[in-house]
């Protein structure tokens, strides 16, 4: 089985047997990638238990032709209602018991599936191709690689060329960063860029504003590259000029909390715990109040998905997960500095995806 939408298929139809579903149905955009390739902007699926010879996929006029390409392999019906469609196909099949991703249906949204499939016992079935994105396959790996590729080069090739430098504004900074990015291959930002100097660093998410980078400022830049659906995240931040020794210490501490959150993660350990290991280290620095958020989270199809990696994050690490850390200090009215790499978690030790130095750059 080498095609990856299928094998993913497969596995979700493992999931379906344990639960006692004849079926799921299947309208969330991103989970409709993950498991056909398919990229238009409207669409649902019903994966039968039984394979891919009962499995249907749905979409409108306009993606004729796409889906033809995209989703080759499956039975494809042609609705503008999509998730109604394959709702009234499973009553017309006489399925017993259909899930559906009640996370992403609204109350109206079941009344209408409700009434097309008339007979077939619509049972709730959240997060379960979630559950299965956690642990991304080769293909996903490669995607994220890309990715963070993008943005590596991309940033080097804006320090490299001058692009940050006193007098800019951040507005300016977060335009050419995006653009380098689709330069290199990107089909558009992961998110909106963040560009903060001086004081404006000690925001954790402040938006780029007009405010000029001065001599002596920590400029910090979080963003990351979208490819094939798939998103990196990445945070440096920099001075410009020599930095004072404040600036030093905030950042020697912020880096030592990055390398203990890195160093924890591994197959089995609880999301806590990783948190707790970066986070015991500002702490013990006297500087706990001034780390604001979770240490991390997971990436792939969205750029905040699970695991989360904080202090009420559930569960535990597995092979596979793509997962952020990006501990922070933030000092009010002053500055703050957020180190963050994308990784992916092994059984030895984890990959690095993010490439670009940590060492403390002087601009």
């Amino acid at each position: 089985m080498s095609d990856p939408h299928e094998r993913r298929r497969a596995a979700l139809r493992s999931t379906l047997r344990d639960r006692g579903l004849d079926a799921l149905l299947i309208g969330d955009l991103r989970n409709l990638r993950y498991l056909t390739g398919f990229t238009g902007s409207n669409g649902a699926l019903l994966v039968h238990v039984d394979g891919d010879d009962r499995t249907v996929f749905c979409t409108d006029g306009r993606y004729q032709e796409q889906s033809a390409e995209q989703v080759a392999g499956l039975e494809r019906v042609i609705d503008r209602a999509s998730a109604r469609a394959l709702a009234a196909r499973a009553a017309a099949d006489r399925l017993a018991a259909v899930g559906f991703e009640s996370q992403h249906v609204t109350v109206d949204g079941l009344d209408a599936l409700t009434r097309a499939a008339e007979g077939v016992e619509l049972v709730r079935a959240p997060q379960l191709v979630e559950a299965l994105r956690l642990v991304k396959d080769d293909t996903e790996v490669e995607a994220l690689r890309q990715a963070c590729a993008i943005a590596d080069t991309a940033l080097a090739d804006l320090i490299a060329e001058g692009g940050l430098r006193p007098g800019r504004t951040e507005r300016d900074v977060a335009r050419e960063l995006d653009d380098r990015m689709r330069d290199h291959g990107a089909a558009a930002p992961a998110f909106d860029t963040i560009v903060a100097t001086g004081a404006n660093s000690a925001i954790p998410h402040h938006r780029p504003t007009d405010a000029v980078l001065r001599t002596g400022d920590f400029v910090k830049l979080d963003f990351g590259a979208l490819l094939h659906g798939y998103h990196s995240d990445m945070t440096r931040t920099l001075v410009l000029g020599a930095p004072s020794d404040w600036q030093q210490e905030i950042y020697d501490l912020v880096a030592a909390s990055q390398a203990a959150g890195t160093a924890a993660l591994a197959p089995g350990v609880a999301v806590s715990a990783v948190d707790a290991a970066a986070r015991q280290v500002i702490e013990a620095a006297g500087r706990g109040e001034q780390f604001l958020h979770g240490l991390g989270h997971g990436v792939g199809l969205q750029i905040h998905e699970a695991p989360s990696l904080a202090k009420t994050g559930e569960g535990t690490l597995s092979a596979g997960m793509a997962v952020t850390v990006e501990p922070g200090v933030y000092l009010s009215g002053l500055g703050g500095v957020r180190i963050e790499d994308t990784l992916v978690v092994r059984d030895t030790h984890p990959e690095l995806l993010t490439q670009t130095t940590k060492q403390l750059m002087v601009v």
